[in-house]
């Protein structure tokens, strides 16, 4: 059977369910790109989260690479048209974590509405404010998401219990369900109260949100990103927050990050419009951590199993 390169640590079961298939795993958390290039053209199969960018080079040392299998939602570390180009199949596993992601969406949504965040600070500092921390109901709001893939759905059927309208805008047509009402991106930029980011990292989505993506909505509107941080320009969001464009902002991704999400606070300088989220009263920020969840762990690792058991026809 074909052997495995494990380049990030996931959860035991990924290994231990491609043993019982009949795959040699073998596992490097540690090495260089170049030390990988090395010895990649041993392995039929990489499996991967981000530590490593499987670039053109990569992919052309490994002269038996069959598949990846990229162990969370986005294929953005890959360079996916090379290769398809060379015929290598590629896994990935937003249903694994797409339920995480759509509470934890709602989680930053209810946090900002409700001042949960601040209010919590306070006390724990002695402060007791409560006309200061009165919250803003989402009933009666409407909610725009867009992408309707995976993660958009979750959220989408996590609103269900409130009296919200759902609408969805998405690059492919027929994607609304019973849980969101697909329109144009004109429509819900006249009507969103609420807007919600699940779209992946493409050429289309890259600093998508600027200035004159936020000054075109209609109304005065809450942000949500717990898709990928390149989609938003901070500074230009900083400005809408400062001009009351947006109301609040819920971050659990940012411009900052780098592709294998290591810590930017170990770097020396913090840019201003970082230095201005992390201050902002209507800013709830979290460590790229939507999809992170015990249970997703576990379903993610199992997605990839199955996805590469069905690939074989084992």
């Amino acid at each position: 059977m074909p052997k495995i390169l494990h380049l990030d640590t996931n959860h035991p079961l990924l290994i231990e369910g491609l043993a019982k298939l009949g795959f040699e795993n073998h596992t490097d958390y540690t090495s260089d790109k170049t030390t990988i290039e090395k010895k990649i053209a041993d392995y039929e199969g990489i499996i991967i989260r981000s530590r490593i960018p499987i670039d053109k080079s990569l992919l052309q040392a490994a002269t038996r690479l069959q598949f990846i299998g990229r162990v969370g939602a986005g294929l953005e570390n890959i360079d996916e048209t090379f290769a398809k180009k060379r015929g290598i199949q590629l896994f990935n596993a937003p249903e694994g974590n797409r339920n995480a992601v759509g509470e934890h969406a709602l989680g930053l949504l209810l946090s900002l509405l409700n001042r949960i965040h601040m209010a919590h600070f306070e006390i724990k500092s002695g402060v007791w404010r409560r006309e200061a921390n009165r919250g803003v109901e989402l009933d009666g709001k409407t909610v725009g998401i867009i992408g309707y893939g995976n993660t958009g759905k979750a959220f989408a059927k996590k609103l269900r219990g409130f009296d919200v309208e759902v609408l969805c805008v998405d690059i492919l047509p027929d994607m609304g369900d019973t849980y969101a009402r697909q329109v144009t991106f004109d429509e819900l930029q006249r009507q969103a109260d609420v807007v919600s980011l699940h779209i992946p990292q493409t050429p289309q989505t890259l600093m998508m949100v600027d200035e004159n993506w936020l000054s075109g909505f209609q109304k005065p509107f809450w942000l949500i990103n717990t898709a990928r941080g390149k989609s938003v320009v901070t500074q230009d969001l900083v400005a809408a927050l400062k001009n009351g464009q947006v109301l609040g902002a819920g971050l659990d991704v940012l411009e900052y990050e780098a592709a294998s999400f290591e810590d930017f606070f170990e770097r020396a300088n913090i840019p201003e419009p970082l230095t201005y989220l992390l201050q902002a009263p209507n800013v709830v920020l979290t460590p790229h951590v939507a999809g992170w969840t015990a249970e997703s762990k576990v379903k993610l690792a199992q997605t990839i199993v199955d996805k590469v058991s069905a690939f074989y026809q084992l």
